[in-house]
């Protein structure tokens, strides 16, 4: 990020950026990081020099400087590695074909002796400073290069340095650009891995470029194949298509139970400061860190992972099982509330149920909830834009609790005798008129008086209630179902009071004047 991700940036990072930067990944668990190219310009060289300053590299961690292999410019490297106790010094030049012909009018012999000559000068400078160095050596351009020759002059960097198992050399093997598909990587990462000689004094590591964007892939194919390292950026970072993404391969990992060994679990942490510090905006399909990465709107997406939420806490899952989400989004800083479920004109009735309970403890009947999952649909189709849980409270509220009433129960006395007797008082106009009436329970005699009084047949199909919170004081919500005679359709209506009797008549009421008002 420091180096491959800074130079590809429209605006590179200030020293103060990169200062941040550096104390992200140093927070993630990184131990080595490439924190530029110090001789290439003077604030690569100061942001080096700042590091070391205010004592920010843990002894833990290796700093890791590019270097082309020359020596003013080698030189300038060890000058600015000055007061750090160890770190990988890293030299490249380019070997494919192409670059042989076209960029540097060479032949092969003088092309290995470039990077001979470069580990020769990089011996030199380490054996006169208190550093304790490593070397890393990449053929750049690795893909386009014979697969005989990327051996032989990495061969010959690795005699030139003395490179044994106690003191390694990193032979780096980058797709600087992604020329073919990741099994042909990885077939070219697994011959190098077995025609290697002294293969225990080489750490193999990977640089893949994500040109035909299957980065992710080339990577874990060539861990596979035998690679021990992998250097990358957060989020894909990097020239052109950019750089593989590290994260996504962390998580990768992760999702099937391999350990990292990253401190990653607050993926929009880690995407907070990597936007403010490069200014680079992470797309909201990027894997993991994406704002809709765990987000359905499909209506069958939506009932899958209603159902599987509901199956892991009735069953108390060891394992994650709910469909069409790969790992718990918890476990990478996302919430469901906000990242699971939202709703638009292609939701359905699962998604907006759970949307309404897991953000207002609403509890719909199962009759009711196919007509709330239709309502939600049209008013976002006519809305042209998603829906917000609150605009979902409030549209259930407008439709099911503030109606528009044609009559409304102010009064109601009960009487225990051979079942409920009621005197119910029902306001039509401002005009009180109190109805006798009788039935099995405080609910069944009101509803008898309504419909006596309107004349009007239809049954009392779904009553339902629950509390609204688990506290002692919390308020009842009531949803009453009535269905006319002849009619297959529900009228719904819900209420909601501190007295269950109240909230349950309230739901009533509104129920019937829904059914009014459409006939």
């Amino acid at each position: 990020d420091l180096r491959d991700g800074n130079q590809a940036l429209v605006e590179p990072m200030v020293v103060e950026e990169k200062v941040e930067m550096f104390n992200l990944l140093v927070k993630l668990g990184f131990k080595e990081i490439e924190v530029g190219f110090p001789a290439a310009s003077q604030i690569e060289y100061d942001f080096l020099r700042t590091l070391v300053d205010r004592k920010l590299i843990p002894d833990d961690v290796e700093v890791q400087v590019l270097v082309q292999c020359r020596e003013h410019l080698i030189k300038r490297t060890f000058e600015a590695l000055k007061g750090i106790k160890k770190a990988i010094v890293h030299i490249y030049n380019s070997t494919s074909t192409l670059q042989r012909d076209v960029v540097f009018h060479k032949d092969m012999d003088e092309i290995k002796d470039i990077a001979i000559v470069g580990t020769k000068m990089v011996q030199r400078y380490a054996a006169e400073c208190d550093t304790k160095i490593r070397l890393e050596y990449s053929p750049e351009s690795f893909t386009g290069t014979e697969l005989d020759f990327a051996l032989d002059i990495c061969t010959a960097v690795q005699e030139t340095w003395g490179a044994t198992k106690e003191n390694p050399i990193i032979i780096n093997l980058p797709s600087t650009v992604e020329m073919n598909t990741p099994n042909v990587y990885a077939d070219q990462i697994e011959w190098m891995n077995t025609h290697f000689k002294n293969r225990e004094s080489i750490i193999l590591s990977v640089h893949p470029h994500n040109d035909r964007g299957e980065g992710v892939a080339s990577t874990e194919l060539a861990l596979l194949a035998g690679a021990d390292r992998v250097e990358g950026t957060l989020f894909g970072n990097g020239e052109r298509t950019g750089n593989v993404d590290i994260l996504t391969v962390a998580y990768n990992m992760f999702s099937q139970g391999i350990n990292p060994e990253l401190n990653i679990e607050n993926v929009r942490e880690i995407a907070e400061v990597y936007e403010r510090c490069t200014k680079m905006q992470i797309p909201p399909r990027h894997p993991y860190a994406g704002k809709l990465v765990f987000t359905a709107f499909s209506g069958s997406h939506q009932d899958a992972i209603s159902k599987g939420m509901a199956y892991r806490e009735e069953k108390n899952c060891e394992y994650w099982t709910v469909p069409y989400l790969p790992i718990d989004p918890k476990d990478v800083g996302r919430t469901y509330d906000s990242d699971v479920i939202r709703i638009n004109s292609q939701s359905g009735r699962g998604g907006v149920s759970y949307v309404l309970k897991n953000s207002f403890g609403l509890i719909l009947p199962d009759k009711m909830k196919e007509e709330v999952g239709y309502l939600m649909k049209s008013v976002s189709d006519h809305r042209h834009a998603e829906l917000s849980p609150e605009d979902m409270r409030d549209v259930f509220k407008e439709t099911y609790l503030d109606v528009e009433k044609k009559f409304d129960v102010s009064e109601c006395h009960f009487k225990q005798k051979d079942g409920i007797g009621a005197e119910v008082t029902i306001v039509v106009d401002g005009r009180e008129n109190v109805v006798d009436s009788h039935g099995n329970g405080r609910l069944n005699a009101v509803n008898h008086a309504i419909k006596k009084y309107f004349d009007l047949d239809y049954a009392l199909d779904v009553y339902e209630e629950h509390a609204l919170s688990k506290r002692s004081d919390s308020q009842a919500i009531s949803y009453v179902g009535i269905k006319p005679a002849g009619q297959e359709k529900l009228y719904w209506g819900i209420g909601t009071d501190d007295d269950i009797i109240k909230s349950s008549i309230d739901a009533l009421v509104n129920a019937v004047n829904r059914y009014m008002e459409a006939k």
